[in-house]
Protein backbone atom coordinates (compact mmCIF):
# COMPACT_ATOMS: atom_id res chain seq x y z
CA UNK A 1 0.00 0.00 0.00
CA UNK A 2 1.04 3.59 -0.91
CA UNK A 3 -0.29 7.04 -0.39
CA UNK A 4 -2.42 7.39 -3.75
CA UNK A 5 -3.69 3.37 -2.93
CA UNK A 6 -4.84 4.78 -0.13
CA UNK A 7 -6.56 7.66 -1.38
CA UNK A 8 -8.43 5.40 -4.20
CA UNK A 9 -9.26 2.90 -1.47
CA UNK A 10 -10.74 4.95 0.58
CA UNK A 11 -11.70 8.15 -0.12
CA UNK A 12 -14.38 8.55 2.31
CA UNK A 13 -14.70 8.32 6.16
CA UNK A 14 -17.41 5.80 5.76
CA UNK A 15 -15.58 3.83 3.23
CA UNK A 16 -12.45 3.35 6.17
CA UNK A 17 -15.73 2.12 8.67
CA UNK A 18 -17.24 0.23 6.47
CA UNK A 19 -13.41 -1.95 5.33
CA UNK A 20 -12.77 -2.04 9.39
CA UNK A 21 -16.39 -3.47 10.03
CA UNK A 22 -15.28 -6.21 7.28
CA UNK A 23 -12.08 -6.86 8.86
CA UNK A 24 -12.87 -6.86 12.24
CA UNK A 25 -16.41 -8.72 11.76
CA UNK A 26 -16.72 -10.04 8.52
CA UNK A 27 -20.04 -7.69 7.81
CA UNK A 28 -21.57 -9.33 11.42
CA UNK A 29 -21.56 -6.24 13.88
CA UNK A 30 -20.66 -8.48 17.34
CA UNK A 31 -20.98 -6.87 20.14
CA UNK A 32 -17.13 -6.33 22.14
CA UNK A 33 -18.95 -7.14 25.69
CA UNK A 34 -21.27 -9.95 25.31
CA UNK A 35 -20.26 -11.15 21.79
CA UNK A 36 -23.57 -10.86 20.74
CA UNK A 37 -24.86 -10.98 17.14
CA UNK A 38 -28.13 -9.49 17.66
CA UNK A 39 -27.95 -6.01 17.19
CA UNK A 40 -29.91 -2.79 15.56
CA UNK A 41 -28.13 -0.26 13.81
CA UNK A 42 -28.58 3.48 15.60
CA UNK A 43 -29.69 5.34 12.69
CA UNK A 44 -27.26 8.03 10.83
CA UNK A 45 -24.47 6.69 13.18
CA UNK A 46 -22.32 3.84 12.64
CA UNK A 47 -22.69 2.60 16.23
CA UNK A 48 -25.20 -0.49 17.29
CA UNK A 49 -27.11 -1.27 19.97
CA UNK A 50 -26.83 -4.34 21.35
CA UNK A 51 -30.12 -6.40 22.05
CA UNK A 52 -28.50 -8.89 24.25
CA UNK A 53 -26.83 -6.60 26.99
CA UNK A 54 -28.36 -3.56 25.94
CA UNK A 55 -25.44 -1.64 25.63
CA UNK A 56 -23.65 0.23 22.66
CA UNK A 57 -20.67 -0.19 20.24
CA UNK A 58 -19.10 0.49 17.22
CA UNK A 59 -15.96 -0.61 15.61
CA UNK A 60 -13.49 1.24 17.42
CA UNK A 61 -14.40 -0.30 20.87
CA UNK A 62 -11.54 -2.23 22.13
CA UNK A 63 -9.12 -1.09 19.55
CA UNK A 64 -6.28 1.13 19.58
CA UNK A 65 -8.67 3.44 17.30
CA UNK A 66 -10.93 3.48 20.71
CA UNK A 67 -12.35 7.15 21.36
CA UNK A 68 -10.15 8.76 18.28
CA UNK A 69 -11.33 12.33 17.10
CA UNK A 70 -9.55 11.88 13.92
CA UNK A 71 -10.51 10.82 10.26
CA UNK A 72 -9.60 6.84 9.64
CA UNK A 73 -7.87 7.80 6.52
CA UNK A 74 -5.46 10.17 8.59
CA UNK A 75 -5.05 6.90 10.59
CA UNK A 76 -4.53 4.38 7.34
CA UNK A 77 -2.39 7.03 6.14
CA UNK A 78 -0.37 6.71 9.44
CA UNK A 79 -0.18 3.12 9.12
CA UNK A 80 0.94 3.23 5.45
CA UNK A 81 4.01 5.86 5.86
CA UNK A 82 5.37 4.14 9.00
CA UNK A 83 5.01 0.49 6.96
CA UNK A 84 6.76 1.92 4.01
CA UNK A 85 9.47 4.27 6.44
CA UNK A 86 12.02 1.83 6.49
CA UNK A 87 14.50 3.17 9.34
CA UNK A 88 11.18 4.41 10.83
CA UNK A 89 9.08 8.00 10.77
CA UNK A 90 9.07 10.44 13.83
CA UNK A 91 6.63 12.12 15.07
CA UNK A 92 6.74 15.39 13.59
CA UNK A 93 7.69 14.11 10.07
CA UNK A 94 4.34 12.20 10.08
CA UNK A 95 2.64 15.42 12.07
CA UNK A 96 3.45 17.35 8.96
CA UNK A 97 2.74 14.17 6.40
CA UNK A 98 -0.95 14.45 7.84
CA UNK A 99 -1.49 18.03 8.95
CA UNK A 100 -2.28 16.52 13.18
CA UNK A 101 -0.07 18.40 15.62
CA UNK A 102 3.18 16.94 17.23
CA UNK A 103 1.65 15.32 19.91
CA UNK A 104 -1.28 13.51 18.27
CA UNK A 105 0.92 12.02 16.18
CA UNK A 106 3.24 11.25 18.64
CA UNK A 107 0.12 9.04 20.09
CA UNK A 108 -0.79 7.77 16.95
CA UNK A 109 2.57 6.01 16.74
CA UNK A 110 2.36 4.64 20.76
CA UNK A 111 -0.85 3.25 19.22
CA UNK A 112 0.45 1.72 16.27
CA UNK A 113 3.37 0.04 17.57
CA UNK A 114 1.34 -1.48 20.62
CA UNK A 115 -0.16 -3.51 17.41
CA UNK A 116 3.20 -4.49 16.23
CA UNK A 117 4.17 -6.35 19.11
CA UNK A 118 4.54 -10.17 17.68
CA UNK A 119 4.56 -13.57 19.45
CA UNK A 120 6.35 -16.00 16.88
CA UNK A 121 7.18 -18.99 16.49
CA UNK A 122 10.25 -20.75 18.09
CA UNK A 123 13.39 -19.63 15.84
CA UNK A 124 14.83 -22.58 13.84
CA UNK A 125 18.17 -23.27 12.13
CA UNK A 126 21.07 -21.46 12.00
CA UNK A 127 20.06 -18.65 14.46
CA UNK A 128 22.48 -15.43 15.01
CA UNK A 129 22.72 -14.16 18.62
CA UNK A 130 24.50 -10.60 19.63
CA UNK A 131 24.17 -7.50 21.46
CA UNK A 132 24.24 -4.22 20.77
CA UNK A 133 24.31 -0.77 22.70
CA UNK A 134 21.84 2.24 22.26
CA UNK A 135 22.39 5.59 23.71
CA UNK A 136 25.51 7.08 21.95
CA UNK A 137 29.01 6.89 21.96
CA UNK A 138 30.69 8.07 25.80
CA UNK A 139 34.41 8.75 23.03
CA UNK A 140 31.89 11.58 21.20
CA UNK A 141 30.72 13.25 24.07
CA UNK A 142 31.65 17.10 25.07
CA UNK A 143 34.35 16.86 28.19
CA UNK A 144 31.90 17.33 30.65
CA UNK A 145 29.28 15.27 29.36
CA UNK A 146 31.42 12.14 29.65
CA UNK A 147 30.15 9.30 31.90
CA UNK A 148 33.08 7.82 33.55
CA UNK A 149 33.40 4.33 32.96
CA UNK A 150 30.42 4.80 30.27
CA UNK A 151 33.26 2.98 27.41
CA UNK A 152 32.78 -0.47 25.92
CA UNK A 153 29.95 -3.15 27.62
CA UNK A 154 28.98 -0.29 30.51
CA UNK A 155 25.53 0.57 30.78
CA UNK A 156 25.82 3.75 32.98
CA UNK A 157 24.84 5.81 30.36
CA UNK A 158 22.82 3.50 27.36
CA UNK A 159 20.74 0.94 27.05
CA UNK A 160 21.93 -3.02 26.12
CA UNK A 161 19.60 -4.59 23.68
CA UNK A 162 19.67 -8.26 22.77
CA UNK A 163 18.19 -9.73 19.41
CA UNK A 164 18.55 -13.07 18.12
CA UNK A 165 17.68 -13.68 14.19
CA UNK A 166 16.71 -16.95 12.25
CA UNK A 167 18.84 -16.98 8.83
CA UNK A 168 16.69 -16.17 5.82
CA UNK A 169 13.46 -15.75 8.75
CA UNK A 170 12.29 -13.31 11.44
CA UNK A 171 14.39 -11.75 14.36
CA UNK A 172 13.38 -10.59 17.63
CA UNK A 173 15.21 -7.94 20.07
CA UNK A 174 14.37 -6.74 23.77
CA UNK A 175 16.21 -4.23 25.85
CA UNK A 176 18.18 -6.39 28.68
CA UNK A 177 19.67 -4.67 32.21
CA UNK A 178 22.52 -7.13 31.82
CA UNK A 179 24.20 -9.44 29.69
CA UNK A 180 25.35 -11.62 31.23
CA UNK A 181 25.21 -15.08 30.75
CA UNK A 182 22.12 -16.11 32.95
CA UNK A 183 20.07 -12.81 31.16
CA UNK A 184 21.16 -13.93 27.54
CA UNK A 185 20.85 -17.68 28.05
CA UNK A 186 17.54 -17.18 28.86
CA UNK A 187 16.70 -15.58 26.55
CA UNK A 188 18.29 -17.77 24.14
CA UNK A 189 16.76 -21.26 25.68
CA UNK A 190 12.83 -19.50 25.45
CA UNK A 191 12.91 -18.22 21.48
CA UNK A 192 15.14 -20.98 20.07
CA UNK A 193 14.40 -24.72 18.67
CA UNK A 194 16.34 -27.08 20.75
CA UNK A 195 18.96 -28.27 18.53
CA UNK A 196 19.69 -25.31 16.45
CA UNK A 197 22.50 -23.61 15.67
CA UNK A 198 23.62 -20.65 17.51
CA UNK A 199 26.02 -18.31 15.59
CA UNK A 200 27.59 -15.81 18.24
CA UNK A 201 30.91 -13.96 18.95
CA UNK A 202 33.54 -14.78 21.48
CA UNK A 203 31.67 -13.27 24.22
CA UNK A 204 31.72 -15.15 27.31
CA UNK A 205 28.35 -14.84 28.31
CA UNK A 206 27.66 -17.29 25.61
CA UNK A 207 29.66 -20.25 26.85
CA UNK A 208 27.96 -22.77 27.86
CA UNK A 209 25.26 -22.70 24.96
CA UNK A 210 26.59 -26.97 23.89
CA UNK A 211 24.66 -28.50 25.85
CA UNK A 212 21.17 -27.76 24.25
CA UNK A 213 22.36 -26.43 20.51
CA UNK A 214 24.84 -26.20 17.90
CA UNK A 215 27.21 -23.42 18.74
CA UNK A 216 29.46 -21.58 16.35
CA UNK A 217 31.74 -18.98 17.71
CA UNK A 218 33.22 -16.29 15.28
CA UNK A 219 36.23 -14.52 16.73
CA UNK A 220 35.69 -10.96 16.07
CA UNK A 221 38.54 -9.60 18.67
CA UNK A 222 40.94 -11.62 16.12
CA UNK A 223 39.45 -9.74 13.22
CA UNK A 224 37.80 -12.28 12.22
CA UNK A 225 33.88 -11.91 10.80
CA UNK A 226 33.21 -14.71 9.02
CA UNK A 227 34.78 -17.99 9.41
CA UNK A 228 32.40 -21.05 7.38
CA UNK A 229 28.85 -20.52 8.81
CA UNK A 230 29.91 -18.52 11.97
CA UNK A 231 29.18 -14.71 12.01
CA UNK A 232 26.49 -12.33 12.64
CA UNK A 233 26.47 -10.29 10.05
CA UNK A 234 22.69 -10.47 10.12
CA UNK A 235 21.82 -9.79 13.16
CA UNK A 236 24.54 -6.79 12.67
CA UNK A 237 22.42 -5.58 9.28
CA UNK A 238 19.18 -5.57 11.86
CA UNK A 239 21.14 -3.52 14.53
CA UNK A 240 22.23 -0.64 11.74
CA UNK A 241 18.70 -0.63 10.50
CA UNK A 242 17.92 0.52 14.07
CA UNK A 243 20.71 2.67 14.93
CA UNK A 244 20.09 4.53 12.04
CA UNK A 245 16.03 5.32 13.09
CA UNK A 246 16.85 6.30 16.51
CA UNK A 247 19.93 8.55 15.36
CA UNK A 248 18.20 9.82 11.70
CA UNK A 249 15.16 9.75 12.88
CA UNK A 250 14.29 9.70 16.41
CA UNK A 251 17.58 11.23 17.48
CA UNK A 252 16.55 10.45 21.18
CA UNK A 253 14.74 7.59 22.46
CA UNK A 254 14.02 7.14 26.34
CA UNK A 255 14.47 3.87 28.02
CA UNK A 256 11.15 4.01 29.10
CA UNK A 257 9.69 3.46 25.64
CA UNK A 258 13.13 1.65 23.95
CA UNK A 259 11.03 -1.64 23.78
CA UNK A 260 8.34 0.38 21.65
CA UNK A 261 10.98 1.22 19.00
CA UNK A 262 12.30 -2.06 19.00
CA UNK A 263 9.24 -4.07 18.24
CA UNK A 264 8.35 -1.71 14.85
CA UNK A 265 11.68 -2.10 14.00
CA UNK A 266 11.20 -5.93 14.53
CA UNK A 267 7.90 -5.75 13.10
CA UNK A 268 8.84 -3.90 9.75
CA UNK A 269 11.90 -6.59 9.51
CA UNK A 270 9.91 -10.10 9.97
CA UNK A 271 7.00 -8.30 6.97
CA UNK A 272 9.50 -7.36 4.33
CA UNK A 273 8.36 -9.76 1.83
CA UNK A 274 4.81 -9.80 3.18
CA UNK A 275 2.17 -8.13 0.45
CA UNK A 276 -0.90 -7.95 3.04
CA UNK A 277 1.29 -5.92 5.95
CA UNK A 278 -1.35 -3.09 5.84
CA UNK A 279 -4.33 -5.58 6.09
CA UNK A 280 -2.46 -7.85 8.60
CA UNK A 281 -1.85 -4.58 10.99
CA UNK A 282 -5.30 -3.84 10.74
CA UNK A 283 -6.62 -6.86 11.91
CA UNK A 284 -3.61 -6.95 14.96
CA UNK A 285 -4.88 -3.10 15.63
CA UNK A 286 -8.68 -4.23 15.88
CA UNK A 287 -7.77 -7.43 17.80
CA UNK A 288 -5.33 -6.06 20.60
Amino acid sequence: MNIIQIYKRFPTQQSCIDHLERVRWDNTPTCPYCKSTRQTPRKNTNRYHCNSCNTSYSVMVGTIFHNTKLDFQKWFLAITLVLNAKKGLSARQLGRDIEVTKDTAWYMLMRLRKAMVEYGELLQGIVEADETYIGGKNKNRHKHKKTKGGQGRNTKDKDAVFGLVERGGKVMAQKVNKVDGRTLKTIINRNVEEGATVSTDEWRSYNGLDGKFEHLIVKHGAGIYVDGLAHTNTMEGFWSLLKRGVIGQFHNVSSKYLNKYINEFCYRYNNRNNNQIFELTLQKALNI
